[in-house]
């Protein structure tokens, strides 16, 4: 019975999230319809106190700083001209030839610098529509062409991105941003080789089939002006801030300082590994901020206004994740869980890889949100993954690369929240644009996810010695 309620609460969660009904009521109402069917009904208050909100709460005292910090960055891009610039003037050096793989990169190294991909979609969409109408591609094409750029190898494979879920497995796997270089990049070879395959592949069948941009008036924008543009090396500096000074600190400068403060009592007693990739981030982002704010302070029309909106708007995404991962604290205290839970680690004996890609992968799939099936995950599985990684002589930082590659493949589904904000921004429905969505998001990140299992399990560990030694 236990099984059952946990599955008919996640069936209920999908449906219900698919449907528009925000997270923040779905996660604790379902969490408790859970509890009730499972015979627990006489712990429901405990439940919703004791566990629910310590583990909601716990992810939003741990990772708020980053959200806050990323959504103010991304703000004061977006008000300075900055993001605007980069993507304009990537597209114009790459020219009409080029026009996917313009979109592409535009997305990819705003996201890599901390630009979240809600941002990045509002920045690009104007300048994808323009160019796309004005080389006769089909409007339909965008979102996958953004897909690739902001939901694939910046979101999880390319190591020093600062992108929450390259975030969340930091702690529990004791690593940072950086985790298994070599691999990351392999992956990120194959997330964007694979992409604009399929994408090349699609603009061509529609050319042979004489489609055109098409007829749209949903959400046509007028392309900008072209005045006033900031020069493109100034709007770049805030993302070199963020990716060198992310390097700098996690590998150099933090470790330098005095940090044994850290096993006192007061501070919880934690290990300088625990918290640097955090801190990292930290900085580098606190530090992006204060230079786009200097050197755009004529630019933007109000700093302050543009560091409320910012703060503003960190706190429906952190609360939504968090209210996920305070559900999955719930369904991890049910007697059915255990079983779950122990058919999940003997699907690979001896390999909690695949045992740990699997979870988290379908999770992320039934909660619609990346962040938020990895952080279900790793809440209720984590220290069991750091256990199983040193028993069998698997390196954490292999765990921390799976970890945030599986995050990225099954959460792109038709329910997910950035996916229907993307469609909406651009005017497109999921009939229209979401086989390239699914194309470019979930079937070549899986297999990409699939590559670097193997990679890290058949060649053993001279092999993840090479790939990992990469500075």
């Amino acid at each position: 019975m236990s099984i059952f309620a946990i599955f008919l609460s996640l069936s209920l969660l999908i449906y219900f999230a698919y449907r528009g009904v925000s997270v923040l009521v779905l996660a604790p109402l379902l969490a408790i319809v859970a509890v009730v069917l499972s015979g627990d009904s006489s712990q429901t208050m405990g439940i919703y106190t004791e566990v629910f909100m310590q583990g909601l709460g716990g992810f939003a005292v741990k990772y708020f700083p980053l959200f806050i910090l990323g959504a103010i960055f991304g703000k004061l891009m977006e008000d300075s001209g900055y993001a605007y610039s980069i993507a304009r003037n990537i597209v114009d050096k790459l020219g009409d030839k080029h026009a996917l793989l313009a979109v592409v990169l535009a997305c990819s190294i705003l996201t890599y610098g901390g630009v979240s991909a809600f941002v990045v979609t509002f920045a690009i969409y104007p300048i994808a529509a323009a160019l796309f109408k004005q080389t006769n591609i089909p409007k339909r094409l965008i979102p996958g062409a953004i897909c690739i750029g902001a939901l694939t190898l910046t979101m999880t494979a390319l190591p020093g991105s600062p992108a929450i879920h390259n975030v969340i497995p930091m702690p529990y796997f004791e690593t940072d941003a950086f985790a298994a270089p070599g691999l990351g990049i392999i992956a990120s070879i194959v997330m964007l080789g694979g992409g604009m395959l399929w994408m090349n592949r699609q603009t061509r069948i529609a050319s042979a089939n004489n489609e055109g941009y098409g007829n749209h008036t949903l959400n046509e924008k007028e392309p900008h002006s072209g005045i006033d543009i900031p020069n493109f090396w100034l709007a770049l500096s805030p993302i070199l801030i963020v990716i060198i000074g992310n390097y700098a600190f996690s590998k150099i400068i933090i470790p330098l300082w005095n940090n044994s403060y850290l096993a006192d009592e007061k501070f919880g007693g934690v290990t300088l590994s625990s918290v640097i990739g955090i801190w990292a981030i930290i900085l580098s982002l606190f530090l992006a901020c204060i230079f786009v704010i200097a050197s755009s302070f004529k630019r933007i029309d109000s700093v302050a206004e543009s560091l409320n909106k910012g703060a503003t708007g960190s706190l429906l995404p952190i609360f939504n994740t968090a209210s996920e991962v305070g559900y999955g604290s719930v369904i991890a205290t049910l007697a059915g869980f255990a079983i779950i839970k122990q058919s999940l680690m003997g699907i690979s004996p001896g390999n909690p890889l695949i045992s740990e890609a699997i979870m988290i992968n379908v999770l992320a799939g039934i909660t619609g949100s990346a962040s938020g099936g990895l952080g279900i995950a790793l809440e209720i599985m984590g220290a069991s993954y750091m256990q199983l990684a040193e028993q069998y002589n698997i390196d954490p930082e292999l765990m921390h690369r799976i970890a945030s590659l599986a995050s990225g493949g099954l959460d792109s589904l038709p329910h997910n929240g950035a996916i229907i904000t993307m469609l909406t921004i651009c005017g497109l429905t999921h009939r229209e644009s979401y086989k390239d969505i699914f194309a470019t998001a979930v079937v070549i990140p899986l297999i990409a996810l699939t590559l670097v299992i193997i990679l890290g399990t058949v060649f053993g560990s001279f092999l993840r010695e090479k790939l990992m030694s990469i500075p």
